[in-house]
C-alpha cells in the first residue's frame, strides 16, 4: 500500500446536544460532559482526517453526509480500508465549512475538535446547538479549561478508545467499533512484549518549522505512537497537544530519531533541508545519521492508524540499532514502497 511513506537513514470543550429527536437515545461522556444523541444518528458531518478515519474504520461510512479537511488522506483511507471506503462521501471544503453549509446538508451531528475544525469565532458546539445540530468533540482536543488554548485531558490511547466506543454507540456500530479497538489493543500489547532498549530512544515529532517548530506535546497522538513503539517523546513534559516550541528547545532534546508529519505546504525534503542547514540542529544525532521517518498526516492524528504508525516506528528503530531485533511482523507499510526522501 503506497501511502506516501518515506524513511531515510539505516537499513534493512464542551459537547452540546441540539434539538434532534428520536425514539431512542444514547448517552456518552465527551470531554467530561454527559451528552445524549439520537440512536442511531445517521446524518453526520466529519471534519479532519482524524474523525473521518474513525468513522470509516467503525463502518459508519454511510452516515457521512459530508466531510472537510481530508486533504490528501483520501488515498490513505482507500488503500487501508478498501477502494470503496469513501465512495459517495463529498469533501466539501479544505477546512471547516461555514455553519450555513453544514445546515444545508441536513446534518444531525458534527464530529470535529478544537483546532480540528471548531474554533472561537467560527463553527463551535454552541453555534451548532443554536441550529439544532449536535456536536461531538474529538477527545484529544478537549480543552483543559474553557476559554484557554491548551488541549488534552487524558492519555491519547485512552482518548482514541473513548472516541471509537462513543462513536460506535452513537452510529449503531458498536460491534465493529469494538473489533477495531480490540485490534489496536492486541497490536499494542505485541509491541509492549517485544524486547526493549535499556534506554528508550529519544524521538522528536517535526510537523513543520519556521521561526518556531510545530510539534507534539504529551496529549497528542504522537505521544501514544512513540511510547508504544518503545521510544520517548522528547516533548513529553509539554502539557498540551499539538503546539509550538523554540528552535533552542528542539536543539536541547538531542533526538535519536525524527519523525515527520507529511502534511501542509512544506515537503519532507524541505523540512529535512531546514534541519540539516540550521546551526542549532545540524549536529543532532538524528540529523547527522539521517534517522528520519515520514508518514501521512492521517497516521499521526488520533485514529486507528496510530497503531500502524507505532509499528512502523518500531521497525525503523530496529533498523537503526536503537531497539533490539524482534520477531514482530513486518509493518503494514513496507519500506519498499517508501517514496524518495527528495520527493
Amino acid at each position: 500500500m503506497a501511502l506516501g511513506l518515506a524513511v531515510t537513514g539505516c537499513s534493512s470543550n464542551t459537547a452540546s446536544s441540539g434539538t434532534s429527536s428520536s425514539a431512542a437515545t444514547v448517552s456518552v461522556t465527551n470531554c467530561n460532559n454527559q451528552v445524549s444523541y439520537p440512536s442511531p444518528t445517521t446524518k453526520i458531518f466529519a471534519n479532519d482526517s482524524s474523525t473521518i478515519g474513525m468513522m470509516v474504520a467503525i463502518g459508519a461510512h454511510d452516515s457521512l453526509v459530508g466531510v472537510s479537511s481530508m486533504k490528501r488522506d483520501q488515498r490513505v483511507f482507500e488503500e487501508h480500508y478498501g477502494p470503496d471506503a469513501m465512495k459517495g462521501v463529498e469533501d466539501v471544503a479544505g477546512s471547516m465549512p461555514s455553519l450555513e453549509t453544514i445546515v444545508a446538508r441536513n446534518t444531525q451531528l458534527v464530529v470535529a475538535g478544537w483546532n480540528y475544525g471548531f474554533k472561537d469565532g467560527g463553527v463551535t458546539p454552541d453555534a451548532l446547538k443554536s441550529k439544532g445540530i449536535d456536536s461531538y468533540v474529538l477527545s484529544v482536543s478537549c480543552l483543559q479549561k474553557q476559554g484557554e488554548k491548551a488541549r488534552g485531558i487524558m492519555e491519547p490511547w485512552t482518548a482514541l478508545g473513548d472516541d471509537l466506543t462513543n462513536l460506535g454507540r452513537i452510529t449503531g456500530n458498536t460491534t465493529q467499533a469494538q473489533q477495531v479497538l480490540d485490534d489496536v489493543n492486541a497490536r499494542k500489547d505485541k509491541l509492549a512484549g517485544a524486547p526493549q532498549a535499556a534506554t528508550a530512544p529519544n524521538v522528536l515529532m517535526f510537523d513543520s518549522g519556521d521561526k518556531t517548530v510545530f510539534t507534539s506535546g504529551k496529549f497528542a497522538a504522537p505521544q501514544a505512537i512513540i511510547t508504544a513503539a518503545g521510544g520517548r517523546n522528547v516533548m513529553d513534559d509539554v502539557d498540551d497537544s499539538w503546539t509550538t516550541v523554540s528552535w533552542e528547545r528542539i536543539a536541547a532534546t538531542n533526538p535519536d530519531v525524527i519523525v515527520f508529519d507529511d502534511y501542509g505546504t512544506q515537503t519532507f525534503a524541505q523540512k529535512v533541508a531546514m534541519l540539516e542547514s540550521n546551526d542549532s540542529t545540524k549536529n543532532l544525532p538524528a540529523v547527522k545519521n539521517k534517522r528520519y521517518l515520514n508518514l501521512p498526516y492521517a497516521m499521526w492524528v488520533s485514529s486507528p492508524l496510530n497503531i500502524d504508525a507505532a509499528e512502523q516506528l518500531r521497525h525503523k528503530m530496529e533498523q537503526c540499532g536503537l531497539e533490539p531485533k524482534s520477531d514482530l511482523p513486518q509493518p503494514r507499510f513496507d519500506d519498499d514502497i517508501a517514496v524518495s526522501a527528495t520527493s
